[in-house]
């Protein structure tokens, strides 16, 4: 990322935490203020549009949760999860076993 990127994004950070509306000008006022002089005003309307109507701590809080349509879907189908995975458990184990019995006796060192 380049300094701009990282100076409006920090900005961007300072607003959300405050609880006050991120825009192109408070976004402009906070890196002034900051005393970053080589960041060009499309960042600063870029990022304002780009957040606008969002909560951006709800954004941060959900980084990496990943599968947000699979949440309603296991909560339906509970019980049949419950026996799918009973069933992968075993599979599982009959897997292992075969594994084993293929082991013709060769080791690593022999």
């Amino acid at each position: 990322m380049s300094t701009a990127e990282l100076a409006t994004s920090y900005a961007a950070l300072i607003l959300a935490d405050d609880g006050v509306a991120i825009t192109a000008d408070k976004i402009s006022t906070i890196i002034k203020a900051a005393g970053v002089e080589e960041v060009e005003p499309i960042w600063a309307s870029l990022f304002a549009k780009a957040l606008e109507g969002k909560d951006v701590k709800d954004l941060l809080s959900n980084v990496g949760s990943g599968g947000g349509a699979a949440a309603p879907a296991a909560a339906g189908g509970a019980a049949a999860a419950g026996g799918a995975a009973e069933e992968a458990k075993e599979e599982a184990k009959e897997e292992e076993k075969e594994e084993s019995d293929e082991d013709m006796g060769f080791g690593l060192f022999d």
